[in-house]
């Protein structure tokens, strides 16, 4: 019989007010990785990147949440199952507390690599609105466009993601279950 997973929820804000609570199972719970599993992603409509389906109702994601960092890493799943990239949030670092309740900050930015595909910075755009209606401050928006240039600049030289998440697919994830 399968073990029973904790679950955590993660509250994340979207400035300005925006807070969407995500219910997670939790697979990994170490100090240099937090792993949870997205096991039924309830979309209206598909989010295609490029043209390409991302994910779609009825999807799964593999998250990855490193204590301390700017980012978050998914690895992104149609509902058939199939691999379609890796997607990174820019965010605060997340703060962690009792009972599987944890906090973060959405910066509007994203990462995104496709399968086979190359690093791209998403969403620039919605930065800049935040930051022209006060909802981030200068120096958090440069923080944001920072990490993102970062994660890019390191996906080009091959050295991002980091290999746990190549070694934590979706069959992975559902095993742990």
């Amino acid at each position: 019989m399968p073990r029973s997973s904790p679950t955590v929820h993660i509250h994340y804000l979207r400035p300005p007010d925006r807070v969407e609570i995500f219910t997670q199972s939790l697979l990994l719970d170490d100090p240099g990785v937090k792993i949870t599993l997205a096991s039924y992603i309830d979309v209206e409509h598909p989010m295609t990147i490029d043209g390409l389906v991302a994910f779609e109702l009825g999807s799964k994601a593999v998250w990855f949440t490193f204590p301390g960092a700017w980012h978050d890493v998914g690895r992104f799943h149609r509902a058939d199952g199939t691999f379609t990239g890796c997607y990174s949030n820019i965010l605060t670092p997340p703060t962690f507390h009792d009972g599987g309740i944890w906090h973060t900050t959405d910066l509007f930015l994203d990462v995104w690599i496709p399968s086979g595909g190359v690093a791209t910075v998403l969403d620039e755009d919605e930065l800049q609105e935040a930051e022209a209606n006060g909802w981030v401050d200068a120096a958090t928006a440069d923080r944001a466009r920072a990490e993102a240039s970062a994660l890019k600049e390191k996906a080009e030289a091959g050295v991002w993601p980091p290999p746990i998440v190549e070694e934590w697919t979706l069959e992975r994830a559902l095993s742990v279950l």
